[in-house]
């Protein structure tokens, strides 16, 4: 059955949103408080690509926000010349105002929807994902994505993603959520618990790691990894 997904945020809602959201995505420890172990996903999957790719001289991040996991990758990659893409040309100056000091790399900013724009085909060592492709709709859209990063990957490039996630089973997906939501009331009380769900209702389809990772095999990767999973966050990746 196909989802219907008009009563979600458009492109340009979702734009227009982070436009006024810098400085608190600027600070990860504080702007990802509704996130489970946001820095841990982050030490997690800059680790792994730095593992995988220790010669990378060359990354990509989408849905680069405020700049976080660019600015991560360089603490332990130095010097990489770095492609930031975001929907938000506010999020892209901050993030190019904190990436350029830390990296003696060339470092482009494009403000753009990763579904439009073209990305040259094996240019990039690795590919950081972080808290953007929830925002996709269709299975399409999914597809078309991952064959667009897997195809801007040089081989042997990884592509590392930290993300909301669903549960594949309708049931166990009940229950998970019932638990964030437990969780976000003793962060901050019911009415945080209601305004984050209505957030996601609103803005967010993601995805089970189930789809994501047999999407990844099937346009081409060839190794594919759970990296951590705490109830509806994830971390993981793919190698080309």
């Amino acid at each position: 059955m196909k989802t219907n997904y008009t009563h979600k945020s458009t492109t340009e809602e979702i734009r227009q949103r982070f436009d006024h959201d810098v400085e608190r995505f600027s600070k990860l420890e504080t702007g990802q408080v509704s996130t489970l172990d946001a820095t841990l996903s982050l030490e997690l999957i800059t680790e792994s690509a730095k593992r995988i790719n220790p010669y990378a001289t060359k990354i990509l991040d989408i849905g680069c926000g405020a700049g976080n996991y660019t600015l991560k990758m360089l603490s332990k990659l130095p010097n990489l010349n770095c492609t930031l893409i975001d929907l938000s040309k506010p999020m892209l100056d901050k993030a190019f105002e904190r990436v350029s000091p830390a990296t003696s790399g060339e470092v482009i900013v494009v403000q753009s929807d990763i579904r439009d724009i073209h990305l040259l085909e094996e240019s990039y060592d690795i590919i950081l994902a972080g808290a953007v492709l929830h925002h996709l709709r269709e299975d399409a859209d999914w597809e078309f994505v991952f064959q667009k990063l897997y195809n801007a990957l040089k081989p042997a490039g990884s592509l590392w993603i930290s993300d909301l996630i669903t549960q594949h089973n309708a049931i166990l997906n009940e229950y998970i959520w019932e638990t964030y939501g437990d969780y976000l009331e003793k962060v901050d009380g019911a009415e945080y618990r209601k305004k984050v769900m209505d957030y996601v209702e609103k803005e967010d389809s993601p995805r089970s790691l189930n789809f994501q990772l047999a999407l990844m095999k099937k346009v081409g990767f060839a190794e594919v990894e759970i990296l951590h999973k705490n109830s509806c966050f994830a971390a993981y990746g793919a190698i080309k």
